[in-house]
């Protein structure tokens, strides 16, 4: 036998689940099948109010006697994800899963063509959420011997794109960051994965993105590329409640490219 530790991730009818970024897309996707899958107690965070306790409702249709919470709040600001972490860990007891969903308003636009102005805010709503949710929620993993994380960036941190100066340079910050964290978390059990979508089919981002002339036609050649089809909300959620689960106890430091086919990154 080895000597190597041999780890027990919780079951995921024993977890607490925070979610970023979870009232639409990805993140609200995830929290239904996190529900499905009998995840106990989940937390959900976005901005709007509105759409937050909409996201609630949808999760408790499909496992009603899960509580489901709404926090809002922005954590792209370190004060807030603060806040909002903290906010989970009342309610919920624990945070033994988290998920970094959040997305920002800017699409692919040409380097010469961004407003200088608007280059530091790229930076922080595209790459900041991950960095202070983690900073707060992994000592308390460390306490309790584990946890998983999975992060959200894109192929843009992987694949060299035309209009992704920035964005790119945003998620690759993401997918080091994670990976880096997966090796100094796993001695105290922790699992961190990252995963690096291409287009999501279904999302707002889509939508933003498509109808736009220059990333329309970016990411139209995209969609012809993904021959085993377009990534749906779904197929991410998929992903993620197994990456959290313990069937995937001994993956981390991944970057996972789910993208139909587009690139093979």
């Amino acid at each position: 036998m080895t000597s190597a530790p041999q780890r027990k991730p919780l079951p995921l009818d024993k977890c607490s689940v925070l979610i970023t970024g979870g009232t639409s897309g990805v993140g609200l996707a995830t929290a239904i099948q996190f529900a499905e899958a009998g995840v106990p107690r989940i937390a959900i965070n976005g901005r709007n109010a509105a759409r937050g306790e909409a996201a609630r409702q949808a999760v408790l249709k499909e496992a009603p006697k899960a509580q489901v919470e709404f926090i809002a709040g922005d954590c792209n600001v370190a004060s807030e994800a603060k806040r909002v972490c903290e906010t989970a860990r009342a309610k919920l007891g624990s945070v033994d899963v988290l998920l970094n969903s959040t997305v920002g308003p800017f699409g692919p636009k040409l380097f010469h063509n961004i407003a200088y102005e608007d280059v530091e805010k790229i930076i922080l709503q595209q790459m900041m959420a991950p960095l202070h949710t983690c900073h707060v929620v992994v000592p308390w993993m460390r306490e309790r011997g584990g946890g998983a994380i999975i992060n959200i960036a894109s192929d843009a941190g992987k694949v060299t794109t035309p209009g992704e100066t920035v964005i790119g340079a945003a998620m690759a910050g993401i997918i080091m960051f994670s990976r880096t964290l997966a090796m100094e978390g796993k001695r105290d059990g922790i699992r961190v994965n990252v995963l690096t979508p291409s287009i999501i089919e279904g999302t707002a981002t889509y939508h933003q993105v498509m109808s736009d002339e220059f990333s329309g036609k970016l990411f139209g050649k995209a969609v012809k590329m993904a021959q085993l089809g377009v990534a749906l909300p779904e197929d991410l959620a998929s992903l993620i409640v197994y990456l959290a689960s313990p069937k995937a106890a001994k993956l981390t430091g991944q970057a996972i490219s789910l993208n139909g086919g587009i690139s093979a990154a």
